[in-house]
């Protein structure tokens, strides 16, 4: 049972009845300072490399400099509200959470909008579009984290480890039948990463990576021989100056950003590359943040996910339950392998592949959900045991 916590001005925990707010200590200010500065940033270099695109396209070049600032504030709010709320009612209705966040997946085949060859998006008035990949990568963190902390012997025996794993598996598949593989394999990567977490079996663990890992690889070489875009993609990782007018377009083009920057960079808003890249704004924009602030600028930005990282571990470490602990880890994991994607991608250390960088890419969904999902973390904090 869940440690009951003694609450100043509020119900505590007594029969199972859950307190309304969950408040025994301060929150990490340290993990809250980094997440607003990261973000800021994100709010600043989304400007920095689309004013140009935005004002000749829209003839507004403030237009995703408002939109940007708008889902940060609204972000900001619920990281607050989520930082305050009762993030273990989230426990309780986490399997509706799941159910609905694939039933999304399976409404955005449906009636989704594509680009760039991906089905991701549903189409809504005055927000524009939303992203239900990113609420479902939420859903597998919180309901993996429940069957595993509701039954402790669940990751024992080979069937209930299988169904565990297929948690994430089912919402990947959704996600990939939307040509979104990316996103697929980052959903995978969080269930695998919370499975791994909880279970004391590394045996099963490594059985279950290997088996992915080859049926990715699997796929690939169908893939390959087939011809198909991923293919092509693979080969101008390998040869881009060899693709250079078709998919090794944008990996050229992040590297000569790279490089230019030097120490230094060249200053906010004075990128030559956002001229060339498409959708700086988005997947890419780190490539944009090393040309305008430099290596010194880019190592800054890496420290501060750094810090945020081992701000979340740490809280982890420190929950006061095992729901509260893997749930805390499931948001590292998510954090940490976005950010490590899409690096690796900028830095063409790894196929060209679509990830944002969390709290820096343009996008309100992403935006949004990164930092209420930081706010479960830090209401966790606040939880600690030590």
């Amino acid at each position: 049972m869940d440690r009951a916590f003694s609450l100043k001005g509020s119900r505590t925990e007594k029969k199972g009845v859950l307190s309304d707010v969950i408040s025994v200590g301060a929150m990490d200010y340290t993990l809250l300072i980094v997440v607003v500065i990261l973000a800021l940033i994100g709010v600043v270099m989304v400007f920095s490399s689309s004013y140009m695109s935005a004002g000749a396209a829209l003839h507004d070049p403030y237009y995703y400099l408002k939109r940007q600032g708008s889902f940060f504030a609204l972000g900001l709010l619920c990281m607050l509200f989520m930082a305050n709320f009762n993030y273990r009612y989230i426990r309780r209705y986490s399997f509706i959470l799941y159910a609905i966040a694939n039933a999304l997946l399976v409404l955005v085949l449906v009636i989704g909008i594509s680009s760039h060859g991906a089905t991701r998006w549903i189409p809504l008035p005055i927000i524009g579009q939303f992203q239900p990949s990113e609420v479902a990568k939420a859903a597998v963190i919180f309901f993996t984290s429940f069957l595993i902390s509701n039954n402790k012997n669940l990751l024992n025996k080979w069937p209930t480890f299988i169904l565990t794993c297929c948690v994430a598996a089912v919402s990947s598949v959704l996600v990939f039948l939307g040509n979104n593989m990316s996103t697929a394999i980052i959903v995978m990567l969080i269930g695998i990463g919370i499975v791994f977490t909880a279970s004391p079996y590394i045996t099963r663990f490594v059985v279950a990576v290997c088996g992915g890992a080859g049926a990715l690889i699997g796929y690939l070489v169908l893939s390959s021989a087939s011809g198909n875009f991923r293919a092509a993609r693979f080969e101008a990782w390998l040869h881009p100056f060899e693709y250079a007018d078709t998919y090794g377009f944008q990996p050229i083009q992040s590297l000569y950003a790279i490089a230019s920057g030097g120490l230094f960079g060249l200053g906010i808003g004075q990128s030559r590359q956002k001229s060339f890249l498409p959708e700086a704004r988005n997947d890419i924009i780190f490539s944009i943040i090393c040309e305008e602030l430099g290596f010194i600028g880019a190592v800054v930005v890496l420290l501060l996910f750094g810090i945020l990282i081992w701000r979340g571990i740490k809280i982890a470490l420190n929950a006061p339950d095992t729901f509260s602990s893997l749930t805390a880890m499931g948001i590292v994991i998510l954090i940490a392998g976005q950010v490590l994607i899409n690096v690796a991608v900028v830095t063409n250390s790894i196929p060209n592949t679509g990830v944002p960088l969390p709290l820096i890419s343009y996008g309100g969904t992403s935006l949004i959900v990164a930092m209420s999902l930081i706010g479960v973390l830090l209401n966790i904090s606040r939880c600690s045991k030590a």
